[in-house]
């Protein structure tokens, strides 16, 4: 059996080792913490872009598509109730007008979204509060050691510290 630095369980480690191993530990945490700031950044940029294209579609829906759109829904309503051209024109912009509306409200809850993902300050926010952890942390005392030095005296001092 042996500790996570390869030293073999019931000796004594240095300074050193304790060091380079809470280095070690440190890094790959910030490691970590980078790489969920980056996964949480990806997903706000994705939200973001949706709601660009859900209004870019709105946009492109209204501009390209009221001629054709316009003409056929008036002459269909004309078709059907027999009303003044005129009146069935506006009812066919206001189609139009309602279903480039429902795109763009599609796009501000996207928005909303993208806006309320927190994801790098919520990593700086758990970064802080680890470090805050580390500086108060107090070493653990260790018990004495027994006179004889012994194999399984310290492998019994390593059981009861673990």
């Amino acid at each position: 059996m042996s500790a996570p630095d390869g030293s073999p369980v019931g000796t004594e480690r240095s300074i050193g080792q304790l060091f380079a191993s809470a280095t070690t530990e440190m890094s790959a945490l910030v490691h970590d913490e980078i790489a969920l700031a980056k996964a949480q950044l990806k997903q706000d940029v994705k939200r973001g872009a949706t709601s660009g294209g859900a209004f870019s579609a709105a946009g492109l829906l209204l501009l390209f598509s009221l001629p054709m759109l316009s003409f056929a829904l008036a002459y269909g309503i004309r078709t059907w109730s027999g009303w003044n051209m005129a009146v069935c024109f506006l009812l066919s912009f206001a189609a139009n007008v309602l279903v480039a509306g429902l795109l763009a409200l599609i796009g501000i809850v996207f928005a909303k979204k993208a806006k309320k993902g927190r994801g790098p300050q919520k990593v700086a926010a758990s970064v802080k509060q680890s470090a805050g952890v580390l500086q108060n942390a107090k070493p653990h005392p260790r018990p004495e050691l027994p006179a004889d030095r012994s194999p399984e005296a310290i492998e019994a001092v390593a059981r009861s510290s673990s």
